[in-house]
């Protein structure tokens, strides 16, 4: 672990100027930092050049003086933990000379976290250090829950809220479907309930550190937090770990990045990112470095962590004229549509309820469809003919999510705006869901904050093929709803005739016929 003779001039020298000294020495053998601290303890430098990366260890030890004699501190077990350190250790200074050696490694995942050794003669203890701590370390990778060559990001789950314990468990199992939209691979959740909420990391510093190493045991690469995080609270919690940090609205940004296909989409995503990241670039330090790639740093390139506030503004205002010019598109293209006289309408709902299968079944078209949160983002318009020579234009509009960062929201606005075009809004729930209402009022909230809670609409239910006839039946009676499968166009007989009574009076049918 040590020679004797390093043990003896670091001792010596620790005597000398009455402080303690440390080394952090790597598996080759190569002193990699000289740390001098005071009569009580030395301060770990950033480690950020020797990054713990997808092993269990970071392959650093380190081996620091103790002027009494005295046993590790807890300070030197946190860091063992925290930093994934081979081993730590304490020599005793004993009249100039080693005396008593302390130190302590992890253990693979179990009762304990970690083994304190103990020799009370420095030069009586023995460790065939390097063949100990690989074997270790392979019995810590074994003892993981995944599979070594399995290349996604695995990520801890964390909720820190005072809403009540059903809520707070929803909106995490939420948080669950929107992590694997985003290739993430969950390891674990976590759920806090805190009296008060820490505005500097919402829950305690203790409970922060216990997260952190329970993180890193379990070989977490990001922290994900169900509740939007300060730019404080990200710099903050960051500068306890290497893993990366984000929040809910980060990881909903990370999945529209992947999502976005369109010329709009693309401009309303980057707008949306940059104005979520512009106040996270002051004083960022390292750990928004940490953010480079990967979950949370996709979208337009890693040059908005690098260039300054000014540019981004810049940046910003391109886009939102870009974004306008969009816009004019848009309406363009609206009045073709009024000209030839072709009622529009709208397929709305929750992200995952089941829209573009049901645009799909309606007009025989081949949008992209996956189970999962926001698998579509670009809007799609297909026309749907009707009997008597009617024909309307159905279009599937992006999910709505409880919740939806303000930033994305402001983004999509003008697409959510086109909404107003559409002479009948159909709301599609997904009757299967555990949190149904929850999720129609979500939707109902977003109508209302684009003004059109007053806009003609359906309610209806899809995947009823997922529930009992008598939850069927209750469902309908409380939502005066229409019930169908979107995967079976033999179930959309009254769906079809909803449609046809909001757009055509019966006293125009009849005078047709």
């Amino acid at each position: 672990m040590i020679s004797s003779e390093l043990a003896r001039y670091l001792v010596s020298l620790s005597q000398e100027i009455n402080r303690q000294i440390g080394i952090l020495v790597s598996r080759a053998g190569t002193v990699t930092h000289v740390i001098v601290g005071d009569a009580k303890a030395i301060v770990i430098p950033p480690l950020e050049d020797y990054p713990l990366g997808r092993k269990a260890l970071r392959g650093l030890r380190l081996i620091h003086t103790h002027l009494h004699e005295e046993p590790l501190t807890q300070d030197d077990l946190t860091d063992l933990a925290l930093l994934r350190l081979d081993i730590v250790a304490a020599i005793g200074v004993r009249d100039g000379l080693p005396g008593t050696l302390f130190a302590a490694h992890l253990l693979p995942d179990g009762a304990k976290q970690f083994e304190l050794l103990e020799s009370p003669q420095f030069h009586r203890f023995e460790l065939d250090f390097i063949p100990f701590i690989e074997s270790l370390e392979e019995q810590m990778e074994r003892g993981r829950h995944f599979h070594p060559g399995d290349r996604r990001e695995r990520a801890i789950l964390v909720s820190v809220s005072k809403l009540p314990k059903y809520e707070q468990e929803e909106s995490i199992a939420e948080l669950e479907e929107l992590a694997r939209s985003s290739d993430l691979l969950v390891l674990d959740t976590v759920i806090q309930r805190p009296k008060e909420i820490n505005p500097r990391y919402l829950m305690g510093e203790g409970k922060v550190k216990e997260l952190v190493i329970n993180a890193l045991s379990r070989g977490a690469t990001i922290l994900v937090f169900d509740q939007e995080l300060t730019p404080s609270q990200v710099k903050s919690i960051s500068e306890m770990t290497e893993l990366k940090v984000i929040d809910r609205s980060q990881l909903i940004l990370d999945i529209f990045a992947r999502r976005a296909h369109s010329r709009d989409g693309k401009v309303q995503v980057e707008l949306a990112q940059l104005k979520y990241r512009l106040p996270r670039l002051t004083g960022k330090g390292s750990a928004m470095s940490r953010l480079m790639g990967g979950i949370g740093g996709r979208g337009p390139g890693e040059m908005k962590l690098e260039i300054d506030r000014r540019r981004v503004r810049d940046r910003i205002a391109l886009l939102e004229r870009e974004l306008r010019s969009l816009g004019e598109a848009r309406k363009q293209r609206k009045r073709r549509r009024i000209a030839a006289g072709l009622p529009i309408v709208s397929i709305i709902g929750y992200t995952n309820a089941g829209k573009s299968t049901l645009l799909n079944s309606l007009t025989q078209s081949s949008v992209f469809v996956e189970d999962r949160f926001f698998a579509t983002l670009d809007t799609a318009s297909r026309r749907l003919r009707f009997p008597r020579e009617r024909d309307v234009i159905v279009t599937d509009t992006v999910g709505f999510i409880r919740d939806l960062p303000k930033d994305l929201f402001a983004a999509f606005r003008a697409t959510l705006e086109e909404l107003e075009d559409a002479d009948l809004l159909v709301h599609l729930v997904d009757a299967s869901s555990p949190r149904l209402e929850q999720q129609r009022e979500s939707v109902e909230a977003i109508l209302r904050e684009l003004h059109l809670g007053d806009k003609p609409r359906i309610l209806v239910l899809n995947k009823i093929d997922k529930i009992d006839e008598e939850e069927k039946e209750h469902l309908l009676s409380r939502y005066h709803a229409v019930a169908i499968c979107a995967l079976d166009p033999s179930t959309f007989g009254p769906l079809l005739k909803a449609i046809e009574d909001h757009m055509w009076s019966e006293t125009l049918v009849g005078a047709e016929v």
